[in-house]
C-alpha cells in the first residue's frame, strides 16, 4: 500500500486518563488514524509491525522517567523501529528533560506539555502530525467493519425499504452489501438513510454514487446537512473500530 495515500498509524501510548477520550475524538475528527495503547512492550511489536508509524509517549506513567528514556533511546537505536518518529506527553515543565528529549535525542514530534489543556495540546500535536505529513494524501480516515454486525444501514425509498449490511464508513460516506436493492441511477438522493453503529443511530441524507460489486453500493453523505451529534456518533464508532482491530492485531 502507499504509504503517502493512506496516512500514518498514530499510537499515543499509556494516555493520561483525563485527556484519552477528548484528545482520541479531535484527532479522528481531524483525519488521523490514531490509537491508545498500554502495554509498552507490545508497542514495539506493533512500531516493527508499522515502522511509517508515529507514536506519542506519557512519560509520567508506566515507568520512571530512566526507564522511558532508556526504552525511547531502544526504538530510535533498533533497526526494526528507528523509522518510527517519536514525541512526548507530560505534566513535567522541566526545561532540562524537555532539552533532553527535544535537542540530545532530536524526537522529531516535540514535548507536549499537558498542562497546557486539552484544546492547546491537541492544537499542538496536530501541528506535528502536519508536519511530519501523518495524514498522508487522504482527506478521510475509512474503518473496516465487515466483521461487525452491529453496523448496518436501512434506506426506505420510492422503489422499497432496503436493509444492508455496511463493510467500511468513513465521515464522508460507506459501502454497504445489500441482498436486494432499487434499480436506481447514479447520483439519486435518498431520504433519511438511517445507519446503526453498535447502539449510535444517525440519520442522514445521502447520495448513491453506484455499485461497486457483489451487490456492494456506495454512498455519500451530506455532511452539510448533518447534525453535529450524528457527525460524533459516526467518529466514535470509527474510532471504536479502529481501536478493536488493533487491540485484536496478532503481533
Amino acid at each position: 500500500m502507499d504509504q503517502s495515500a493512506s496516512g500514518k498509524k498514530i499510537f499515543i501510548l499509556h494516555p493520561h486518563s483525563v485527556i484519552q477520550d477528548e484528545l482520541l475524538d479531535l484527532l479522528i475528527m481531524s483525519g488521523f488514524e490514531s490509537y491508545v495503547l498500554y502495554d509498552h512492550k507490545r508497542a514495539l511489536k506493533l512500531l516493527a509491525k508499522f515502522p511509517d508509524s508515529i507514536m506519542f509517549v506519557n512519560i509520567d506513567d508506566g515507568m520512571t522517567e530512566k526507564e522511558w528514556e532508556a526504552y525511547i533511546r531502544g526504538i530510535q537505536e533498533n533497526p526494526a523501529t528507528r523509522e518510527c518518529k517519536l514525541g512526548i506527553l507530560s505534566y513535567n515543565t522541566d526545561q532540562n528533560l524537555m532539552r533532553k528529549y527535544l535537542m540530545e535525542l532530536a524526537l522529531p514530534c516535540g514535548y507536549i506539555q499537558l498542562k497546557l489543556g486539552v484544546r492547546e495540546s491537541t492544537r499542538i500535536m496536530l501541528g506535528a502530525l502536519e508536519a511530519n505529513e501523518a495524514r498522508g494524501r487522504r482527506k478521510y480516515i475509512r474503518a473496516f467493519c465487515e466483521g461487525d454486525i452491529n453496523a448496518t444501514v436501512n434506506i426506505k425509498s420510492a422503489a422499497g425499504y432496503y436493509y444492508g449490511k455496511i463493510l467500511d464508513i468513513s465521515a464522508a460516506g460507506i459501502a454497504a452489501r445489500f441482498d436486494t436493492f432499487a434499480d436506481l441511477p447514479p447520483n439519486t438522493l435518498l431520504r433519511e438513510v438511517q445507519l446503526k453503529l453498535r447502539g449510535g443511530l444517525v440519520l442522514t441524507d445521502a447520495v448513491l454514487m453506484g455499485k461497486r460489486q457483489d451487490n456492494v453500493w456506495i454512498f455519500l453523505f451530506d455532511v452539510t446537512k448533518m447534525n453535529t451529534d450524528h457527525k460524533l456518533v459516526i467518529h466514535r464508532f470509527i474510532k471504536y473500530t479502529l481501536q478493536h482491530y488493533i487491540d485484536t492485531l496478532e503481533g
